[in-house]
């Protein structure tokens, strides 16, 4: 049997500081069939000159200005022609060279459309410190209402999913991803698998938790999109839960209860 082919989007903008672990993470892996797209957003410094060098596996660039991230992940749906694909932010990294072998061996089952595992929060500057643990678990039918959710970087989905099923809804600024994967798991119904596996290791400071502002409104913005796939009840009940399982990521660790 062929190896599953799995697409790698990154989408960039003046990433010159930290595309470099990104790439070099896609470079290291051991599976044997592996694409990386990167959609840049006409990046003014070296972003561009470093995927040129280090970008082993990269099959597809495009530089053009964009209407952010989420457009520039839409971009790279279109353009992956992977059986399976997932999306690598430009100052994340994959946590080992064995995740994608992983991912794949997950995707050997037909009737699986997704799957993930979990993330480490690290230090901006220093990566070698984690800050937290985002251990993730099995889906449950309506627990995104109660503030679960996957770490969306560490999601590979079936490239016919998002053929059959579309990607981003650029009206969310800042919760387009979760929006997705409320559509994708309590709408539609995706069959998914968890991997107990840090899959992703992420740098502290993205866009949503830049400023309290962006917190309170990328959590409005999850709201309105669980209001509007019908799964909104209260709002106080989501923020405390979705807060308290998030607290206990600063304190979890691999290997604790």
């Amino acid at each position: 049997m062929r190896a599953v082919k799995i697409s790698v989007i990154t989408a960039t903008y003046n990433s010159a500081a930290t595309v470099g672990e990104t790439l070099r993470s896609v470079n290291d892996q051991t599976h044997p069939d592996i694409e990386q797209i990167i959609v840049d957003g006409a990046s003014t410094d070296a972003t561009l000159a470093i995927v040129k060098s280090e970008g082993l596996l990269v099959s597809t660039v495009v530089s053009e200005r964009d209407r952010g991230i989420y457009d520039a992940m839409n971009k790279g749906l279109k353009l992956a022609r992977g059986d399976v694909v997932g999306l690598l932010n430009s100052d994340d990294f994959l946590a080992s060279p064995d995740i994608l072998a992983m991912v794949a061996a997950a995707f050997a089952d037909p009737d699986i459309d997704a799957v993930y595992g979990d993330l480490f929060y690290v230090r901006q500057h220093d990566t070698s410190k984690v800050v937290r643990y985002w251990r993730s678990g099995p889906f449950r039918a309506g627990a995104f209402a109660h503030g679960w959710s996957p770490p969306h970087p560490t999601l590979y989905v079936r490239r016919s999913f998002y053929e059959a099923h579309g990607g981003f809804d650029t009206s969310y600024s800042l919760a387009a991803d979760v929006d997705l994967m409320i559509r994708f798991f309590e709408v539609l119904g995706m069959r998914s698998v968890h991997v107990s596996k840090v899959f992703v290791t992420m740098r502290l400071g993205g866009a949503t938790n830049k400023s309290i502002a962006n917190v309170v409104k990328q959590n409005r913005e999850v709201w309105r999109s669980l209001r509007r796939h019908g799964l909104g009840r209260s709002f106080s009940a989501y923020v405390v839960r979705k807060f308290a399982s998030r607290a206990l990521q600063f304190v979890a660790r691999p290997g604790r209860s």
